[in-house]
């Protein structure tokens, strides 16, 4: 069978969620590729997805320590507001980190569970 029977034009898809964020990366090419050449498109996609999640937990880390002061809160309140003026799927792996952190903080903050050591 001829090389060219096995090459096709190619798109890979890879998904990832990660602290209950979806991360998603797209590529495609009209070059015909062999089986091979879309393995290495997958990896380089699953690379992407795999630095938005190391960019989004180091924003994510930034922004909790920042939410332990009072200015630190205030100036996320107002960013997170900014940032839901955007659909969600324009939302960089930082912005989705700053508005998940605070989501957590006004969690805990709200439900945070008293474990009653005092009556031990």
């Amino acid at each position: 069978m001829p090389e060219e029977d096995n090459a096709f034009a190619a798109s890979v898809k890879v998904m990832r969620s990660y602290d209950y964020c979806h991360f998603e990366v797209t590529l495609s090419t009209d070059r015909k590729l062999d089986v091979h050449g879309v393995n290495e498109m997958r990896k380089q996609a699953q690379r992407l997805a795999d630095e938005a999640v190391r960019q989004y937990a180091k924003a994510k880390e930034l922004v909790e320590s920042e939410l332990q002061f009072s200015y630190g809160l205030e100036r996320i309140e107002r960013e997170v507001g900014e940032i839901r003026t955007k659909p969600e799927s324009e939302w960089t792996p930082p912005e989705k980190a700053e508005v998940k952190a605070l989501e957590d903080y006004r969690h805990y903050e709200k439900f945070g569970y008293d474990y009653e050591d005092d009556e031990i």
